[in-house]
């Protein structure tokens, strides 16, 4: 690992969180006139989203292709949430435009959050696409190829109230046969000062949940045996079956009338519902949100796997109200506890951690490990402040602490994490994990690899199991991020 970085996840988990994981189409021949090559970038959002995109091109005449040389339309989705993550999108563009030098009826567009941000840049000053095409406008893209195949300009970052795609069966991009992501809820009403997805994404709307419930039968029906219900923060899913309308809600709760309305809580309950044999996971819960009702509701099934993701992002108060995080490092740590409390000290959790934001000090960074000392993280996302334009924290205040700073406190937070992730595994051994085989170990041909409930990495020897099978697990030996095993009859 080098000393100095700027961005590292212990291991590739569920957070919907951007990471620098990459995702191409995979190859499928069904005799479609036309060929598409979608990357995917940043969260597990944008994958999930991908997957939409890639249904809705299918319904017009396009099979996928793992080879973007053989592409008609090539599409890129995009995140904004880090300066890096948009330079490496750029860099992307210039190679494929170098390509379409020699293949000019090439069709290349933008899709996701850089469209959104940077659609005028994108399209007419740089001229590095034929389209850009915002999260809410999927339906449109069969439209808006056709338009930029006529060399118009095809533009469509219209940011929807409404549009969930609960209707749209996403095609399973790059999958294992057993993990799929289900999207609940779209867009985001929290303004996190550092984040640009409320204006990348827009404001937040919930999915029908029978919608859901549908989709989570459907995958188990086809032999996946996990889902992970994904939203910017599944805590504060709302709906209601006769008005999906957060103002019409608000009246009624206001007069004192009892309003049927599906919560986070009730939504678990009903996807863990479809089959004991159906794992459940998801993410990402905001600590403002997170109830007592939804940990109740993790314990009651053993198949809603214990494991959260609770991004602190800072362990200092002050740091936080500037963030406008909406609660305090004592929230937060009675958020732990009573997860600790509900579920037991065996339950994962993980966060996001920013180090080096505006005017934080010396003592307040400190006060970000010693929460970390206290939680005890699994894993974490880690990442030093990259200031986003058009945020509130862009417009308000200075990004005043140098980079070398930044990294240094990065990097502290880094080998703190390396040492508690150690520490948590190391109280795994010894210990019977029962475990979901995902698939071969990246290591070996003669070893599958699986998560256990509090989502950590086992790796074991292949025998007579296959993939998608749950198998007991005694735990020998472990690294800061993996565990190994052998299995139990």
């Amino acid at each position: 690992m080098e000393n100095l970085i700027n961005d590292i996840d212990i291991l590739d988990r569920n957070s919907t969180e951007a990471t620098e994981t990459v995702k191409t189409s995979k190859e499928e021949n069904t005799g479609k006139t036309k060929k598409l090559y979608i990357e995917s970038y940043g969260c597990q959002m944008n994958f999930a989203d991908s997957e939409i995109v890639t249904a809705i091109m299918k319904e017009n005449g396009y099979d996928t292709t793992s080879e973007f040389e053989s592409a008609d339309v090539v599409f890129l989705n995009t995140c904004s949430i880090r300066e890096k993550a948009e330079q490496t999108v750029r860099n992307r563009l210039n190679h494929f435009n170098a390509i379409k030098k020699n293949k000019p009826d090439m069709t290349i567009g933008v899709l996701g959050c850089m469209a959104e941000r940077l659609k005028e840049q994108l399209l007419e000053e740089e001229k590095m696409v034929d389209m850009v095409v915002g999260p809410d406008a999927y339906r449109d893209l069969p439209k808006l190829v056709e338009t930029a195949e006529d060399g118009l300009k095809a533009v469509n970052t219209f940011l929807s109230r409404e549009e969930t795609y609960a209707d749209i069966s996403p095609v399973r991009l790059n999958s294992n046969g057993v993990s799929a992501f289900i999207s609940i809820m779209r867009g985001c009403d929290n303004m996190c000062s550092f984040c640009v997805v409320p204006f990348t994404r827009g404001r937040e709307r919930s999915r029908d949940p029978h919608s859901v419930v549908a989709e989570a039968q459907d995958l188990f029906n086809k032999g996946y045996r996990e889902v992970t219900l994904l939203g910017q923060n599944v805590d504060s899913y709302k709906w209601s079956d006769e008005e999906n309308n957060k103002a019409w809600l608000e009246k009624k709760e206001k007069k004192g009338e009892e309003v049927a309305v599906v919560n986070f809580a009730h939504l678990l309950e009903m996807v863990a519902k479809v089959s004991p044999e159906l794992r459940v996971r998801f993410s990402t819960s905001h600590p403002k949100d997170i109830t007592d009702e939804v940990l109740h509701t993790m314990k009651r099934y053993e198949n809603i796997c214990k494991y959260i993701h609770l991004p602190a992002q800072s362990g200092n108060s002050r740091v936080l109200d500037l963030m406008n995080r909406t609660y305090s490092r004592e929230w937060y740590i009675n958020r732990v506890d009573a997860i600790r409390d509900i579920l037991g000290e065996e339950c994962g959790i993980s966060s996001d951690m920013i180090a080096g934001f505006c005017t934080e000090t010396e003592e307040e960074h400190k006060d970000t490990i010693t929460l970390m000392d206290y939680v005890k993280y699994d894993f974490s996302y880690m990442f030093f402040y990259s200031e986003r334009p058009g945020t509130l924290a862009a417009k308000k205040y200075e990004d005043d602490i140098p980079l070398e700073t930044k990294k240094k406190r990065l990097q502290e937070i880094i080998d703190k994490q390396q040492e508690i992730s150690l520490e948590r595994n190391k109280l795994d051994l010894g210990k019977v994990h029962k475990v979901l085989i995902e698939g071969t170990s990246k290591r070996s041909d003669e070893q599958f690899q699986g998560r256990n409930t509090a989502n950590k990495v086992v790796i074991f020897p292949r025998q007579h199991f296959k993939k998608g099978d749950y198998v007991n697990v005694l735990v020998n030996d472990c690294t800061a991020a993996t565990l190994f095993g052998e299995a139990q009859a």
